[in-house]
Parts: C-alpha cells; structure tokens; sequence
C-alpha cells in the first residue's frame, strides 16, 4: 500500500483533475500522513485548483489543440 513520492504527486495531479481513482486517493492519503514534502505539494495544488476555479479558467478543445499544433508547425 506504500507508495513513492513520484506516484504520490501523480495521484496528486490527477486528483486535481479528478481523473484519480478512490483507490488511488486512499493510497494518497495515507502517504499523506507520514511525508510532509507531499503533504505540502498537495496543499499547493490544491489553492491553485481553487485559484482557477474561481477565475473561470478553462481548458481547450482537442479540436482547438490540434489546430493551434498545426498553425505553429507551419510557422516553424
């Protein structure tokens, strides 16, 4: 059940997007308790999730990544 820093930060990021697991927020959690390095970076994440929440911010399209991909590589 013990995972590393590196997947921690992973569940982490995907928990801000709530693309993680309840498995995955579990094991989160617990490596919560004992690593204060991750228990900082999670509380960080978290007011900048916060932070653009409240400002509106959205994502693009996979459409509109496309299109901005191809216009850029027509300019380099």
């Amino acid at each position: 059940m013990k995972i590393s820093c590196q997947e921690a930060s992973n569940i982490c990021n995907k928990s801000q997007y709530k693309e993680a697991s309840f498995w995955d927020i579990v094991k989160l959690r617990i490596h919560l308790l004992y690593c204060k390095a991750c228990k900082q970076y999670s509380k960080k994440n978290s007011e900048l999730t916060s932070m653009c929440d409240r400002a509106g911010l959205t994502m693009l399209s996979k459409d509109d990544k496309e299109r901005m991909k191809r216009d850029l590589e027509k300019k380099f």
